[in-house]
Formats: C-alpha cells, sequence, structure tokens
C-alpha cells in the first residue's frame, strides 16, 4: 500500500533523533506492508479524532506517533508528534495539525 508523508510530517519525521526516526521508519514499512490491517499495538484509533489512527513505533513503547489516514488507496501520515503520556498538550496539537493538514491535503487533490 502506498505510504505518503506530507512534506510538513516529511519535516518533522527528519527531525526526529537518529534511533526514533529508525523506530519511525520501521513502523512506516509495517504500514505500507500490512495498511488497513495493521494491528494494535503497531497502530490505534485516535480517540475524539475522525477517523485518524496512531503509528506506535517500538510497538508503543516510542515517545512519538506518527498521525495518519486512508485516503484513497494511500496512507497518508500528517504530522509525528509526541505520543499523550509523555507529552498530553503536544499530543493534542499534533493530532489538530494532522486533521488540519489533512483536510488542506484531500482540499488540492479534489
Amino acid at each position: 500500500m502506498d505510504v505518503i508523508l506530507i512534506p510538513a510530517a516529511d519535516d518533522e519525521f527528519q527531525a526526529l533523533p537518529e534511533a526514533e526516526r529508525f523506530a519511525m521508519g520501521t513502523a512506516i514499512t509495517k504500514l505500507r506492508s500490512y495498511g488497513d490491517q495493521l494491528p494494535y499495538p503497531h497502530s490505534s484509533q485516535v480517540q475524539g479524532a475522525n477517523a485518524l489512527r496512531e503509528l506506535r513505533p517500538r510497538t508503543g513503547r516510542s515517545a512519538w506517533r506518527a498521525f495518519y489516514r486512508r485516503i484513497g488507496t494511500a496512507m497518508v501520515i500528517a504530522a509525528i508528534g509526541p505520543e499523550a503520556q509523555h507529552d498530553p498538550r503536544g499530543f493534542r496539537r499534533a493530532v489538530a495539525e494532522a486533521e488540519r493538514r489533512l483536510g488542506a491535503w484531500a482540499h488540492e487533490r479534489s
């Protein structure tokens, strides 16, 4: 399955510490392989968000998440931010930013 990183999310990915970038890259590879079927604990629904999911590197033991949604035949990663327990305020900001970016990204393609 295609996995697309919106440019701002790719910038966030590149800014991760090296070990976390490697772990996130491994999680993205799993998302590419399994798509919608990627199970918990590798992926989970974001509570209170419209069909937004979080990719959970290291089976959830990473302090970072990638926020994505399926759009058409692709998984679109819109933001990378902190895990909710680690940084609740940063998590909420990243979720809001992911939803904003996904809306803009989908609108540009319609």
